[in-house]
């Protein structure tokens, strides 16, 4: 039987979720201290994008667990 929110398996999709972020975290992490050893100094653009990927893998580790895992499951 759907509930509230459809049918969503909350542990799958916060695992899920996580891994997501840590992915993410460890791509921008990588791509700029790979890039900076291979290639030199690294345009400004590719900071960024790696920065992104940075702030954006944090956003998720911190929220999914919250959302998926706490809220949603509590108030369906």
């Amino acid at each position: 039987m759907p509930g509230r929110y459809g049918d969503i398996d909350y542990p799958r999709t916060t695992k899920r979720g996580m891994l997501l972020g840590a992915t993410l975290f460890a791509l921008g992490v990588l791509g700029e201290v790979v890039g900076s050893a291979l290639f030199g100094p690294l345009p400004a653009w590719e900071h960024t994008l790696f920065f992104d990927l940075e702030a954006l893998g944090i956003v998720l580790l911190l929220l999914v667990p919250f959302v998926f895992g706490i809220a949603l499951p509590l108030t369906e």
